[in-house]
Formats: structure tokens, sequence, C-alpha cells
């Protein structure tokens, strides 16, 4: 009995297990239907919804570009509106420039008959001349000979006698002629090579133009405040003092708003300092270690200046290759001046002008043109060295390895040595020509009135001399003399010898020209 309840219970427990697992199976299968019907009504919604967004941008985006579009249009309708009012403008203006040059070619096409008109009435006029010169030529003729025959009837000579005659006159009046004859000829010559020595100078001079500049004594160093001329003072003159000590140069301190003044007569000296005090300026920390640190470096950065001046030289004159340690000696030259003309500007344009006469005269370029580049070499350390520049120059070149042309060109430049070979010469002349131009060296008031009046000092120093004025800068020195106490011939002679003391006792650029003026005036009263 107890069996069976229990198989009976395990019988009811199984089917009440398996109604629940069909149950729950049931179950599951309706929640995934369930499930699975709402995500296609979400996802279907989803895809409506994304698509009412798209269709809104697609309309939003076909509004905008018809927007752009007419604004396109519009400003391409301006644009086309200004172009064309550019156009018609400048057709315009060509129309009446081509209505101006017609003028002008018609008016010239009237001047051209007008011309033509007077061309041939002067012809005319002159085959008239011509005729009535033949006739007055015939009429002479007939008179000539008239009078030869009634002077042979007078004379009781023959015309062969009367000629003979006449030529002894003639050779004795030709005789004081031919002095004369023979001074005009050589004032000829003498011009006409003065003529072709100026075209051959002209020329070079055309081909080579340089700027010039003079030289001052003062830098000016400008500065953001005035508050900063305390600070280059310090406290109780300490920094001012320390700077002017290390740098040789005087900064002068005014009332000039932003600005301080270094004064040197040593160009090196006062571009140092200039570099230095802006730096110090600059950066704002003034103290003695400071300035020292900054006159170091600043005089480090002159000396590579010079080096790249004389690099810069050299390359823009095309002299080829030139020695290490005559560059940094030729560099120098960048802040020595010489009456006011920088010598290194000076020596590029002589340079190129011993280049530009070499090449008219026939003769070696390259030579001539390193020549002119060196012969002021001498400057660099003239202040160094005992001796004249030019000898100074000669020996650097040649310990250096110059050319022994250049050596003698460059010793030679001032005549100082014999000159031996045309590149002195030259280099002479170039020298001359780019000292002597309008505005290349400038000097001193007093030295400018001493030089004038020194000129005119040795003109009155003459017999016969009545005034003399030097003019045109002392370029020319006009003389007037006694017409009594001297003649024609004698005022030759008095120009020769007051030039040749004026080349003995003077030291001066270029040229000078001495014109002596006698005039004679005789005056009489009627009464």
């Amino acid at each position: 009995m107890s069996l069976v309840l229990a198989q009976a219970g395990a019988a009811v427990g199984l089917k009440v297990f398996v109604w629940i697992l069909v149950s729950a199976v049931a179950c599951f299968a309706i929640g995934l239907i369930l499930g699975m019907w709402l995500r296609s009504k979400q996802e279907s919604t989803r895809v409506h919804s994304a698509t009412e967004k798209a269709e809104s941008i697609i309309r939003e985006a076909t509004a905008k570009a018809e927007a752009l579009s007419k604004d396109a249009l519009i400003a391409g309708e301006r644009q086309a509106q200004t172009l064309r009012k550019e156009l018609e403008a400048d057709e315009r203006a060509r129309r009446q420039a081509l209505q101006e040059e017609e003028a002008r070619l018609r008016e010239r096409e009237g001047l051209l008959l007008t011309r033509e008109g007077q061309l041939s009435a002067r012809d005319r006029e002159l085959e008239q001349r011509e005729r009535a010169l033949a006739q007055a030529e015939a009429t002479l003729a007939d008179a000539t000979r008239v009078q030869q025959q009634e002077l042979e009837r007078v004379g009781q000579m023959s015309r062969n006698e009367a000629q003979g005659i006449l030529l002894r006159r003639l050779d004795e009046e030709l005789k004081g002629e031919y002095g004369k004859k023979i001074r005009l000829y050589e004032e000829q010559l003498k011009e006409e090579a003065d003529h072709k020595a100026r075209r051959l100078l002209s020329l070079a001079i055309q081909r080579c133009a340089m700027d010039h500049t003079a030289e001052t004594t003062i830098s000016v160093v400008h500065l953001p405040s005035d508050d900063m001329k305390g600070r280059i003072i310090g406290r109780e003159g300490r920094n001012i003092r320390s700077f002017e000590t290390l740098t040789g140069c005087d900064v002068i301190i005014d009332d000039t708003p932003d600005a301080v003044v270094i004064s040197a007569f040593d160009p090196v000296r006062r571009e140092i300092a200039r570099v230095a005090l802006q730096a110090l300026v600059d950066d704002g920390r003034i103290h003695p270690g400071r300035i020292e640190e900054e006159y170091e470096k600043a005089r480090i950065d002159i000396d590579n200046a010079m080096l790249e001046a004389a690099k810069d030289a050299v390359a823009q004159t095309g002299i080829g290759e030139v020695a290490p340690e005559l560059l940094k000696i030729f560099g120098r030259l960048k802040y020595r001046y010489s009456y006011g003309q920088p010598v290194l500007k000076h020596s590029i344009e002589v340079a190129f002008l011993c280049a530009n006469m070499a090449m008219e005269l026939g003769t070696n370029v390259m030579l001539a043109k390193r020549a002119g580049l060196f012969h002021d070499l001498g400057k660099a350390v003239d202040h160094d060295v005992e001796g004249t520049h030019a000898f100074i120059g000669g020996e650097l070149a040649q310990r250096f390895g110059e050319h022994p042309v250049v050596v003698h060109a460059i010793a030679a430049h001032h005549a100082e040595v014999e000159q031996k070979y045309v590149e002195a010469i030259l280099a002479q002349v170039g020298d001359a020509i780019s000292g002597g131009r309008p505005g290349a060296r400038g000097d001193t008031l007093d030295n400018y009135i001493r030089r004038l009046g020194r000129l005119e000092a040795i003109a009155n120093s003459f017999e016969g001399v009545a005034k003399s004025f030097a003019i045109q800068a002392g370029r020319e020195l006009r003389i007037m003399v006694h017409p009594r106490d001297l003649d024609d011939g004698a005022t030759d002679v008095l120009a020769r010898e007051i030039a040749k003391r004026i080349e003995d006792e003077l030291d001066f650029p270029g040229q000078i020209k001495v014109t002596v003026i006698r005039e004679l005036r005789a005056t009489a009263t009627a009464k």
C-alpha cells in the first residue's frame, strides 16, 4: 500500500513538473516573440525617424545651396559689371591716348612740311648766291687782269720779276710766322691729347658709379626712454666711467630726448663702443662686469665685420684668391677714413676705374684691378708702422705674395718711386679721380680757407700780378696782371711758373687750372 502511494505521488509530481516545464517553455516562447515584436517595432520607429531627419537635412541643404547659388550669381553679376566698367575706362583711356598721339603726329607732320618748305627756300637762296658768286669771281678775274697789265706798264717790270720780289717778301714775313705756327700746332696736339684723355677717363668714370659718404666723429645711440640715461651713468657715475675707460670714447649725455652720443676720432673704437652700448641698452642690465662682456663681444663682432667687408670687396671686384692674412689687414680699411672718404669704398671704386681704363688701353685688366684695390693697403697699419702708406702697402703686398707689378703699382701710386709699369699710372689716376669726385672727400672749413688763401698768396708773390682769385672750390686760379708790365708772351711764362710753384708747394687732389688774364684799355675824352 505504501508502495502504491509512493508511486502515485511520484507520478503526480512528474506531471506537475512536466506541466511547469511546459508552462515555462510556453512563457519563454511568448516572451521571446513579444520581445522580437517590440524590437522590430522600435527599429521601424527609428528608421522612420532617421528617414524624416535625412529628408529634413536634404531640404535644408537644398535651401542653402539655392541661397548660395543666388548669392554667387549676384556676386558674379557685380564682378562682371565692375570688370565691364574697368574695361570701358581702359578703352576710353586708350582711345584718348590714340587721339592725342594722332594729334601729335599731325602736328609733327605739319612741322616737317614747314621745315621742308624752309629747306627748299634755302636751297633756292643758295643757288642764287652761287650764281652771284660765280659772276663776282669772273668780274674779279677781269679786274685783276686789267690791274696786272696796268702795273706792268707803270712799273716797267715783268710779271715774273714782280712775282720774285713778292715771294722774297712773303718768305721774310713767313719766317716770323713759323714760330707762331709751331706753337699753334703744339697747342692743337695738346688739345687733341687732352680730349682723348678726357674721353678715356669719362668712359671709366661713367662705368663706375659709387656712393660717397663723409666721415663723422660721433655716433648716436637711441634709447627706449630717458630713464635709461640714469642706468648708463650708474651710481656715482661708475658705469659711464667704466665704459669710457674701456672703449676710449666719450659718452655725451645731454638734454637730447631718448638718445646719447658717442664721440671719438678713431672710427673703429667708436663703432665698437656704439655696438656695445646698444647691446647694453637692449638688455637693460648695465654694470661694470656686463660692460666688459659686451665690449669684448662687440670687439669680436667688429673684427668679423671687417673680415667680411674685405671678402665682400674681393668678391665684388672679382680679383680672385687673396692671402687670408692680407684679407685681415685689408678689412681694417672698412673703418679707415681719408679726408672724410671711407677708404674701403674708395679702394673698390679705384679698382673699377683702373679696370675700365685698362680695358680701353688694352693692358692687363686683372693686374690693374688688383693694384687699384690694394693701392691704399698701407693705410690700414700706417699708424703702427713708420713710413708712407704707399711704401708700407708695397711691403705688405710683397710679403703676402702679390704680383711684382701690383707691388710696384702700390708703392708708386703717389710717384714716390719711379713708375715703371702702366698699372702704377692707372692706380695714380684712379686714385685722383675717386678722390676728386664732387662730394667724395670732405675737409674742414679752416683747411679749405687756408688752401684757397695759399693759392692766392702764391699767385700774388709774382711780379706783374694785380689780383688773383681762387674759384670753383680751388679747382681754378684766375689771375689779373698789369698790362703795361707784361706782354702776351710773358703771360704764358707766368702761368707755367705759377703752376710749377703750386705743384712744388701744395698737396691737392685732382688738377688746378691756372688762367692769366691781360687786358689793356685806353680811354680818351673828346671836348
